[in-house]
């Protein structure tokens, strides 16, 4: 069993806002942090006060996560972009609302007390003595502190405070991850009470100290354990906060908190099985549970309902056969054609689903195979002339349908042997490829892509998780260089990442992905970037490698590096030999820019982080995760499923039980209500300790 958490996340607008620039407007955008992780980025909205974005978001992330936070920036071209102010949902807060939290909220003001991060490595004693005990406290280290200085890092040191004394360790230069390793001793008299508070700062030579965080120790209590050692989480100095109130406009949200008990995969079998069998037997089938399924589902999560279904239904394999399923049903029910997937039904939210899935080849060849070619083929059915076409003529146009329809589907392939007359044509159809995408991505307006997306056209290849161009950074001598880096096409499949030259050319495997040890943002400073990654993995005779990858240098480009962080972790979450630490910075010269340590193959000074990712469509099926939400969503409209059955049946007491009274035992509905009961015993028993028993067996299993 497994606890996932996901957050759907839509950012829909803001009012209001404060001016910042002279022309009396801001260029508004915002950032979402999960704990001071950044994750997404919105677009800009040039010259307005009330921006609107309607951007939506889902992310995975650990169950243990404290804060999401929304950050309203004013971007600037020649300066650093200005803070507008920000709304911070907690998880209580979020888990205290089952529905999701939607509404406006008042944008606060960011407080830099308030803006902490990081952890420090404390050992803390109480040391006996002849006269009275001292207590003794060791600052070690700390990591992933604030960057507050212009160079994305900070100067760090240490203040310890106690019984009116105070000690200050040395200052870190140019490091998020300092270590100190320093000592401070405090005279304890008899019962002391009170608090040990340790305070993280960043030196400035001419202006004010930036605070960092603070840990507060309970003196009594340490008394009691006499040591302690560990990481403290830096707290915020909420004593000094003077939040804004009332000028800082206001932002319109809607996000949702998904918790989900994950049950190993036997307990789903009988679930996905009743709802595979339906989908085949089609029309055909006794109860029509799909049908029952959409009826019974509220408007309000009907798309999800869909979503989750064809997911499921991609991964057995039966997607078309659903949709199809789902095509009949809405055809058989509506008696005017204009009317048709118009309503929000189940079949028009799946393809809409569907559609997000593949919709740039759903357009070619929706207009290439359903307009085109057939217009060229039989002219005269659609108007285009009086009378059908000779012999002659009809074979010239059949040859024209078919290159159509190639370039409509991306086959530029060298043809098949009963077609081999076609390969004449195949530099046209080829041409005929590259200006039908260029004219589809114009027509809908979509982001370039590159040349990708056509090369894995020409190749007729499954989709890649992720593809794209990234610069790799070269090294020279003790270390990358700065500003050496080559241009180059990635493609990340489930298998490994390769590389190529350009978008049509052969690509070679560069890491495979069961090498992979660990894949991490790089600190800023290291580049003079925020957007580079770096992929930690082992050669071929076990080395580790690290290679640095940075992203296009645009104000998008935290989206583009938080795919690829995300699509990299996922497809190798389960790797042998993944790393607990490593160095956000980079060893040039004789040092670690982050750490400062003289060994190239010191442990890493920071954890790793492979929970926070952004679920999207080309992720990897989870089957477990969407069977789950299934049984959540099916478990949400059980009353009307009762109902529903209780009028199928002719029955109208209440209670009635599907096991052997209440219905034949052939009937889906009382299967699915068999199969609804098993996992919420098995979901019950899982709360209580003890594994849960397995599932009954309604179904056989199809091989």
């Amino acid at each position: 069993m497994a606890k996932r958490s996901s957050l759907s996340i839509r950012i829909v607008e803001g009012k209001n806002l404060p001016a910042k620039d002279i022309t009396g407007s801001s260029d508004p955008y915002c950032i979402v942090k999960v704990d001071n992780e950044p994750i997404i980025r919105t677009a800009t909205v040039w010259k307005t006060l009330c921006p609107f974005w309607g951007e939506e978001y889902k992310v995975h992330l650990p169950p243990t996560f404290h804060t999401v936070a929304f950050y309203v920036m004013d971007e600037d071209a020649l300066s650093r972009d200005d803070v507008i102010g920000k709304v911070c949902l907690t998880r209580d807060m979020l888990a205290s609302h089952p529905k999701g939290f939607s509404g406006w909220t008042h944008l606060m003001e960011v407080d830099p007390n308030e803006e902490v991060q990081g952890e420090i490595h404390l050992r803390l004693e109480v040391v006996p003595g002849t006269h009275a005990s001292r207590l003794r406290c060791s600052v070690l280290e700390a990591r992933d502190l604030a960057p507050k200085d212009r160079n994305g890092a900070s100067d760090p040191f240490v203040r310890v405070h106690y019984n009116g004394r105070t000690q200050e360790t040395s200052v870190v230069k140019k490091s998020c991850y300092p270590r100190w390793h320093e000592t401070f001793e405090f005279e304890l008299e008899e019962g002391a009470v009170g608090a040990l508070l340790v305070e993280a700062w960043d030196w400035d030579l001419v202006s004010r100290n930036d605070f960092l965080g603070k840990v507060v120790v309970n003196v009594q209590r340490l008394c009691s354990a006499q040591q302690e050692e560990g990481w403290f989480q830096l707290q915020p100095d909420q004593s000094k906060s003077q939040r804004g109130q009332g000028n800082l406009g206001s932002l319109q949200l809607e996000v949702r908190l998904w918790d989900e008990t994950v049950l190993p995969s036997i307990f789903y079998q009988p679930l996905i099985q009743l709802l595979c069998q339906e989908v085949k037997l089609g029309t055909q089938g006794p109860g029509q549970l799909i049908s029952i399924i959409e009826e019974t589902a509220s408007a309000e999560c009907r798309q999800e309902v869909a979503t989750t279904l064809l997911k499921l239904f991609l991964g057995q394999g039966l997607a078309k056969d659903f949709l199809d399923l789902l095509f009949q049903l809405e055809l058989s029910r509506t008696s005017e054609a204009n009317t048709i997937f118009r309503s929000n039904s189940l079949a028009s939210k799946s393809m809409e689903s569907f559609l997000k899935n593949v919709p740039f080849f759903a357009v070619t060849s929706f207009l290439c195979l359903r307009f085109f070619s057939p217009a060229i083929l039989s002219p005269k059915l659609f108007h285009l002339r009086e009378r059908h076409a000779d012999a002659r003529t009809s074979r010239t146009l059949l040859l024209l349908a078919k290159a159509v329809q190639n370039v409509g589907n991306m086959d530029t392939a060298v043809c098949r042997t009963k077609e081999a007359w076609m390969e004449p044509l195949q530099p046209t159809v080829l041409q005929g490829v590259v200006q039908m995408k260029d004219f589809i991505t114009k027509l809908i307006d979509i982001e370039e892509k590159e040349e990708l997306d056509l090369q894995r056209a020409l190749n007729s290849q499954a989709p890649p998780v992720k593809e794209g161009p990234l610069f790799i950074h070269r090294t020279k001598g003790k270390g990358p260089l700065a500003s050496s880096f080559k241009k180059l096409y990635f493609s990340l499949t489930t298998e490994a990442l390769s590389f190529a030259k350009t978008a049509s050319s052969k690509k070679s495997v560069f890491i495979k992905l069961a090498s992979i040890r660990a894949v991490e943002k790089v600190e800023e400073k290291s580049f003079g970037s925020s957007h580079v990654m770096q992929v930690i993995y082992a050669d071929d005779v076990g080395r580790a490698q690290t290679v640095y990858l940075q992203c296009k240098l645009s104000p998008q480009c935290v989206n583009e590096l938080n795919q690829w962080l995300s699509a990299l972790r996922k497809v190798s979450l389960n790797n042998r030999s993944l790393l607990a630490s490593y160095h956000p910075g980079i060893f040039r010269g004789d040092k670690w820019s982050c750490c400062h340590q003289k060994n190239k193959t010191d442990l890493g000074c920071d954890k790793t982080h492979s929970r926070v990712t952004l679920q999207e469509w080309s992720d990897p099926l989870d089957h477990d995760l969407e069977a789950q939400l299934i049984f959540r969503h099916l478990l949400g409209m059980e009353a009307a499923l009762w109902e529903k059955y209780r009028i199928l049946s002719g029955k109208t007491e209440t209670g009635i039980s599907p096991t052997g009274h209440g219905g034949a035992p052939e009937d889906p509905l009382a299967q699915l209500f068999h199969v609804l009961q098993d996992l919420r015993d098995a979901h019950s028993s899982s709360l209580a300790g003890p594994p849960p028993r397995e599932p009954h067996r309604l179904l056989e299993l199809q091989t």
